[in-house]
């Protein structure tokens, strides 16, 4: 394979992902600033940075949504999205990764970090998306990077493939040998390193871990386990085109070192970028893209600028997009570019039209949705990739504070829902609270900072209800009458009522078993109205369940009665009867499923228990090393903030997904404590 194979050319786009705090948004400042696009690198801590620029980010130091930044190196340009490490902002990531040629992984030598690390790494092997790891923070190393490899290869399905090593003065790493270019390495802060002498000690080491980088290539190149088995060095080219073929074919992530604060290591990334990552033309050929004669793009994320509309981030996969094209979407949706802007953190500039491989911001597509496919062809195009959110896992009720607000709070929930469909929001039919739906107490505490600084929408929020409801467990024949006299024509309905328990689960049935016309068949529809009615609010102030009533007789007048007085008289009977029909408390109660890091799992099994948990059983998580899979029944009031307690005791990383299983009794105390509370509360 030759140098052209090995730099595609056209404009690149590279991920940066890791876990939480590792230092992806500090690694972009020092690309940026070595690279020339910005005069010196910020600072997340400072609030300076071009990533983490939104006020929520800037407040909580941290990554609360993607940014994307474009730059140009040795004649190349490449954009580079910055993606939040948090598991609570991953459908970010998620939705950016299918339009990436490449992804940086910046991580640390931190043990309690693995279980997150596992997950991007995951997330990357799926999609099919090569991968570099890029050790950070290097300069306050405190182990052996071997040591630090082998803690970190779990993580990885496929060998981490050290192509650095350190040169250690004392406790402190100076420099690094590079064991491709066989070429020694010392660091200056914020400035390019410099080549020193490959002599000594650290030449003995630099050929026995070359060695060992070679044979890892060597498992999956014959001609190069050859030279290998009879002691020929393999020529330099040949170890480059290896580790590029490698690379892009998922056959290897290669580990590079720095210390991103300082802007050390950057230039050897960035040149390992340019001659290993593959090209627009290669990420075209992963998803599918054959013979593209019209302009096809991906929209990987959506913004609502606070004053300049909608725009929509997309990656040209194919084809040239112009400003003013009209795009069919794989949704169906259709819309007008209206402005082609070149993205680089909050600066974006004009352009008027969008090459091959360019990451840009697309104006007023205001039908056009986060993980569309976009052509300027006639035909809506197939879509290229489908990106679901994960299942939410936390819940709060929001209620604009002054009513006024109410119609725009629905607008901005809207809208950030384009920007973050991880983010949803349902209408509790019974409380008609307004339920929104995360990934986390960040998650939903971001959200509600935006819905007060972007939309000016100031709320108040509470624990969603509980779906209590309640049953009966006797039978009851019950009157109903309804009289009232007041001048004219009166009100007059009368039913008498059956009303007695069903099985657990089988819902409400009205049968009416009435002879001799006693009440006309024209009242017997408003007689069940009205035992639906009653029905909505028993005796414990909760929806009853599994009830079956049958009108059995009653009597009528020929001038008085209705169908108001007949639905009047039937609620009148059932809301008599049900005191009499021994009521009980019923609670839901969900099946849980938990999957968290094999260590972690007492833990979680003593939390299940704390919460009047049922556990079934655990298991090994299929298809990955060192996690497990715990299985349990919840009442649907310990689940609220289980997440928050489960990410505690999983650094971060533990996750579940609940699905409704069944309404059982609640008795004695406990039953009490619920009926007072949510008599308080009314």
């Amino acid at each position: 394979m030759g140098q052209d194979v090995r730099s595609p050319r056209g404009p690149r786009c590279i991920a940066l992902v890791g876990p939480f705090q590792s230092g992806k948004t500090t690694l972009l400042e020092a690309i940026l600033a070595r690279t020339g696009a910005i005069k010196t690198a910020g600072s997340v801590d400072a609030g300076t940075s071009v990533g983490d620029a939104s006020p929520e980010a800037r407040q909580h130091k941290m990554g609360v949504g993607l940014t994307a930044a474009t730059t140009s190196f040795m004649g190349d340009t490449y954009t580079f999205i910055d993606c939040p490490g948090s598991i609570e902002f991953a459908h970010d990531m998620r939705a950016a990764l299918p339009a990436v040629d490449a992804a940086v992984v910046v991580c640390e030598a931190d043990e309690k970090k693995l279980p997150q690390l596992q997950i991007i790494l995951r997330e990357l092997e799926e999609l099919g998306i090569p991968r570099f790891l890029f050790l950070n923070k290097i300069d306050r190393a405190n182990k052996r990077v071997r040591e630090t490899l082998a803690t970190l290869q779990p993580a990885s399905r496929v060998p981490l493939v050290l192509r650095q090593i350190p040169i250690w003065n004392g406790d402190l790493i100076e420099g690094f040998v590079d064991l491709a270019l066989e070429r020694a390495f010392v660091y200056r802060e914020h400035k390019p390193s410099e080549v020193m002498a490959l002599e000594g000690g650290n030449l003995d080491r630099e050929k026995e871990a070359r060695f060992s980088m070679l044979e890892k290539l060597a498992d999956h190149d014959d001609a190069l386990m050859e030279q290998l088995l009879e002691d020929i060095q393999p020529p330099r080219d040949a170890v480059f085109d290896d580790l590029a073929r490698e690379l892009r074919e998922g056959l290897i992530c290669p580990v590079l070192l720095g210390a991103a604060s300082r802007e050390n290591g950057v230039l050897r990334l960035m040149k390992a970028l340019r001659h290993e990552a593959p090209g627009v033309t290669e990420t075209a050929a992963r998803l599918g893209i054959k013979d593209q004669k019209d302009a096809l793009a991906y929209v990987f994320k959506t913004v609502h600028l606070q004053h300049g509309g909608k725009l929509s981030l997309a990656r040209v996969l194919a084809g040239r997009l112009d400003d003013g094209a009209t795009l069919q979407s794989s949704s169906g949706e259709s819309g007008r570019v209206s402005g082609i802007l070149a993205v680089s953190g909050t600066h974006d500039s004009k352009r008027p039209q969008a090459e091959t491989g360019d990451a840009v911001a697309l104006g007023k597509l205001d039908a056009i949705k986060t993980g569309d496919t976009v052509s300027s062809g006639k035909t809506a195009p197939a879509s290229l990739v489908k990106v679901e959110p994960v299942a939410a896992v936390l819940s709060i009720s929001i209620a604009a504070t002054d009513r006024k607000d109410d119609v725009k709070l629905g607008q901005a929930l809207l809208r950030l829902n384009e920007e973050d469909p991880s983010l949803t929001m349902i209408q509790n039919p019974r409380t008609h609270d307004t339920v929104l739906w995360g990934q986390g107490e960040m998650h939903l505490r971001v959200a509600q900072e935006r819905l007060k600084d972007r939309y000016g929408v100031n709320v108040k929020s509470h624990p969603p209800a509980i779906g209590y409801q309640e049953t009966i467990r006797k039978a009851v024949t019950q009157r109903g009458r309804h009289k009232k006299q007041s001048g004219g024509h009166g009100q007059f309905g009368d039913v008498v009522l059956d009303i007695k328990p069903k099985p657990r689960g089988s819902g409400f049935e009205f049968h009416e078993k009435v002879v001799g016309g006693a009440v006309p068949r024209n009242y017997i529809g408003a007689v069940e109205e009205g035992v639906v009615d009653a029905l909505t609010r028993g005796p414990l102030g909760f929806p009853v369940i599994d009830v079956d009533v049958t009108l059995t007789d009653g009597s009528y007048h020929s001038v008085d009665s209705s169908d108001l007085a007949f639905r009047t008289a039937a609620r009148v009977g059932v809301s008599e009867a049900l005191p009499q029909c021994q009521p009980v408390l019923l609670e839901p109660i969900h099946m849980v499923e938990i999957v968290c890091p094999t260590d972690a799992t007492a833990k979680i099994n003593a939390i299940l228990s704390a919460r009047r948990g049922q556990i079934l059983g655990f298991d090994t998580r299929e298809g990955w090393s060192g996690w497990d899979c715990v299985r349990a029944t919840m009442p649907e009031s310990e689940i609220g903030d289980l997440i928050v307690e489960l990410r505690s005791a999983t650094a971060g990383a533990g996750t579940f997904t609940r699905q409704f299983d069944r309404m059982a009794e609640v008795t004695g105390r406990a039953a009490d404590q619920i009926i007072a509370a949510h008599r308080d509360a009314a």
